[in-house]
């Protein structure tokens, strides 16, 4: 059956009027931007705080060499240890010769320790040349660790010194000394002491005697 002719008419105009508001509509909607290659890609810091690396603690210091602890010898192992002649001074209060013994010019810095027990006696910085022929020093590191006493061996009074903590004999101390650095001249033997360089103290288990060769260190 045919349709009248003006019912085809109106169909064909609605159909019109519908496609073009559909292309209305599309041509409104934004388009999607592309992705542009060249942009650097943006990072967010991370929302969790507790998902973040702690701050790594500092090392402790590392602790400083100490000395082994001094235990008293048998007479037998310190004539196994000793030469002779440092048998015969720290033990027997004898006297080695002037003028030719280790550190009678001896001026490097650092400190002087007991033969026997290891103890810190005298510093490279009291030393002095006294032109005895012996080492000779103002004043000893710690007063404590000598020991003073009165001998008459050769026909008068002289003040001995000796170590404390080794028992040892050091040497006398005279009232002739430097008057500016307190007027004592300690006379000591060298076969008595052992030397330690200051470049040395730390790691012989001295190291709280590196302070005494700073600047400005009195």
């Amino acid at each position: 059956m045919k349709l009248p002719f003006c019912l085809l008419i109106g169909a064909s105009i609605a159909s019109l009027s519908c496609s073009c508001e559909r292309n209305a509509d599309a041509a409104n909607v934004p388009a999607t931007p592309s992705a542009d290659p060249s942009a650097k890609a943006v990072i967010e810091p991370d929302p969790d705080p507790g998902t973040t690396n702690p701050p790594v603690a500092d090392k402790p210091p590392t602790p400083m060499p100490t000395r082994k602890e001094y235990k008293p010898e048998t007479d037998a192992e310190l004539r196994a240890r000793l030469t002779d002649l440092e048998y015969l001074v720290t033990k027997n209060a004898g006297t080695e010769r002037p003028w030719t013994n280790k550190f009678d010019e001896h001026f490097e810095e650092g400190i002087y320790v007991c033969k026997i027990s290891g103890e810190a006696l005298f510093s490279s910085k009291d030393k002095y040349d006294s032109g005895c022929g012996w080492p000779a020093f103002t004043k000893p590191i710690d007063a404590s660790e000598i020991a003073e006493s009165t001998d008459y061996k050769i026909g008068y009074p002289r003040t001995e010194v000796r170590a404390k903590t080794g028992d040892s004999h050091l040497g006398h101390v005279f009232p002739d000394g430097p008057p500016d650095k307190g007027g004592l001249r300690y006379c000591i033997n060298s076969v008595s002491l052992r030397f330690v360089p200051k470049d040395k103290l730390v790691e012989e288990g001295y190291g709280k005697y590196v302070a005494m060769f700073e600047e400005g260190a009195e």
